[in-house]
């Protein structure tokens, strides 16, 4: 009796001690998936694994690590048959995913992209307006899954960056919104040493304020976005520059009879706008980016973009090659920026302007 009791009780603390292995496993999967969520996304591209090859990639190196340093005493058999079993498990990946971005053309574009990677997830929309500190402080926290944003370095360095220019270079091709009085003004700007005479008008938080004050524009700037109009009527400044496809919306938004769009002057610089990612989804970044491609590749991104956002009534409008062109650099563009592969651009950047 004592001998089947003893044998039994080393059958119980065996299997105990394959149970303590395999949560404590894991849980250091767990922890070095946490750790290493800013790179997953990264890997994955380099090695052509999927999200789900990924987490058992992930759980085969974790387990082979306990396996050789564990106790020489422990039975290598039952190593093995953990490795096997947590080989199979994956933290559970939510298919409903949070966005700031409201109904526009990103919207519609970020719905295609995931229907086209099969992924299966839900958009949901968040009503709350969120500035763009708070956006990236939301999506740090992992409340807020993914939002858009005209890319800067310190984006791309603190949350995932999906490189697929979402307006093909245009909201960098920025028209003014200026005090109708000052119309005689613009019209005799002629060089960059005139465009310095004038003063813009930006949102702290957007990247263009950095990008203006590194080519030495005189810049005022507000924390909100609303107050800068009645700033301009005011004369704090003298122009509102805004990306080409959004700006007659954005003065019809805030109507104002002393104000109108400067119909000389074009100001350009490279500076795409992205999807950025929360770091905590970086399987969410791969399916994006793997719906995008699959619209470039097949010509359905450009079709669906010419369409929503009316460019050929776009360019007849705004007339950009009769424009005075202000070329400005952008220093701290990422040397990862695509702008080698010329479909994922017009071609406003080849233009010479006028004279």
């Amino acid at each position: 009796m004592a001998i089947h009791l003893t044998a039994a009780m080393r059958v119980i603390a065996t299997g105990m001690m394959s149970v303590i292995r395999y949560v404590f496993t894991l849980t250091t999967i767990l922890i070095i998936t946490k750790r290493a969520a800013c790179w997953s996304l990264f890997i994955m591209a380099m090695t052509g694994l999927s999200a789900s090859s990924f987490a058992v990639f992930a759980a085969d190196i974790a387990s082979s690590h306990f396996a050789a340093n564990s106790n020489s005493n422990s039975n290598s058999g039952s190593s093995d048959a953990i490795k096997s079993d947590v080989s199979h498990i994956q933290a559970p990946i939510s298919k409903t995913i949070v966005t700031t971005i409201q109904q526009t053309w990103q919207l519609n574009l970020l719905k295609e992209a995931l229907r086209r990677s099969d992924s299966g997830y839900q958009v949901q929309q968040m009503s709350t307006q969120m500035n763009q500190k708070r956006k990236v402080e939301e999506a740090l926290a992992g409340t807020v899954d993914v939002f858009w944003s005209m890319t800067s370095k310190e984006l791309e360095e603190t949350v995932l960056p999906v490189r697929i220019p979402l307006f093909k270079g245009l909201l960098g091709n920025r028209l003014l919104i200026i005090r109708k009085a000052d119309e005689t003004r613009f019209a005799n700007v002629k060089t960059m040493s005139d465009f310095r005479q004038l003063k813009a008008g930006q949102n702290r938080y957007w990247p263009d304020a950095t990008i203006l004050e590194a080519n030495g524009l005189p810049v005022v700037t507000s924390y909100q976005y609303t107050n800068l109009y009645p700033m301009l009527e005011g004369g704090r400044f003298d122009y509102l520059a805004l990306g080409a496809q959004e700006i007659g919306g954005e003065l019809a938004s805030h109507p104002n009879p002393a104000l109108k769009v400067d119909s000389h002057i074009l100001l350009q610089y490279r500076s795409p706008a992205y999807f950025f990612v929360s770091p905590k989804r970086p399987e969410l970044a791969a399916a994006i980016l793997a719906g995008l491609e699959s619209m470039v590749s097949d010509g359905s991104f450009d079709e669906m973009f010419n369409r929503e956002l009316k460019i050929e009534q776009l360019y007849r409008e705004a007339k950009f090659e009769q424009r005075v062109i202000i070329r400005l650099d952008t220093p701290d563009l990422s040397p990862l920026t695509p702008i080698e592969r010329k479909e994922l651009w017009l071609d406003l950047f080849s233009m010479q302007g006028a004279k």
